[in-house]
């Protein structure tokens, strides 16, 4: 198991976390997420809301938290809260992603008010927390995931993983799972064909961030052609994935740990998203 968040060490060494926590093994303040932000902006031009301490004098506006963000562009941020600390993080990392997903959010919530919530919701909502997006360039994996067989996909085609699969980790919560020590995650994913993973993204099984891949995806969650149900999202137990648990790999592991459920019965997935990342 990963080591908790006391241990410095241990929590940076794992791949989701060691290339967000800099050089220790700390919660950046919303300060240090603030300078973040802007650097990002920057970078690519594309605005992220600001981070600002939830205070009462903030949510006195009696706005929706996600309305607040889409009207005034401001992210009510817990100082000290793993959870709110790893969604500023996915914030800086894929902005349009998240900014389809607040869209999607805001017009339903207008549509049906605040207190009732859409099947397309519930979609965005679990992919906003647990959510993930997985890069397939090879055919022959999906079947092994739609049958949950679990040690064809992670133990007989390892070698894959970040080579012809990767994943994307989108949902703030599993980081937040992580950052606790918890490394048997499930997430909740979306599965998506390309042609192929490039150079930069084929280094390792876990893809901090695919922009020219993610604009593709967050036009058709803006649009509402995905994530309009819950059940379009399949369950991707994390630890299998290479360089994720030591034993990963390991057929009576993947045989015994409770996060590699069997499929249920009567459950299907639908068909992979065929995307075409863009060149830049």
């Amino acid at each position: 198991m990963a080591m908790p968040a006391s241990c410095a060490a241990g929590t940076i060494a794992h791949p989701l976390l060691r290339a967000c926590l800099e050089s220790d093994a700390r919660l950046p303040s919303l300060d240090e997420w603030e300078r973040r932000r802007i650097v990002e902006q920057t970078r690519d031009g594309i605005a992220r809301p600001r981070f600002v301490a939830q205070t009462r004098e903030l949510l006195d506006d009696d706005l929706h938290y996600e309305t607040r963000i889409a009207e005034r562009g401001v992210l009510a941020t817990r100082e000290g809260s793993a959870h709110d600390a790893f969604n500023a993080l996915v914030w800086l990392r894929h902005p349009r992603l998240k900014w389809a997903v607040n869209a999607r959010q805001v017009a339903d919530i207008a549509r049906v008010g605040p207190k009732q919530r859409t099947r397309g919701q519930c979609a965005l909502t679990h992919f906003d927390e647990a959510g993930a997006i997985v890069w397939l360039a090879d055919d022959a994996l999906l079947p092994m995931w739609d049958a949950h067989d679990w040690p064809a996909l992670f133990c007989d085609a390892h070698a894959a993983w970040g080579a012809s699969i990767a994943v994307t980790v989108i949902g703030h919560a599993l980081y937040e799972h992580v950052w606790n020590g918890h490394d048997l995650p499930v997430a909740k994913a979306l599965a998506v064909r390309v042609p192929a993973l490039p150079t930069e993204v084929r280094r390792h099984a876990v893809v901090a961030r695919w922009p020219e891949a993610e604009c593709d995806i967050a036009s058709r969650i803006a649009a509402g052609t995905l994530l309009a149900d819950p059940q379009e999202l399949r369950p991707l137990p994390l630890a299998g994935i290479a360089g994720w648990h030591a034993r990963g790999s390991e057929r009576d592991f993947v045989a015994s740990a409770p996060c590699f459920r069997p499929l249920r019965a009567g459950r299907r997935y639908p068909p992979a998203v065929v995307s075409i990342p863009s060149s830049g």
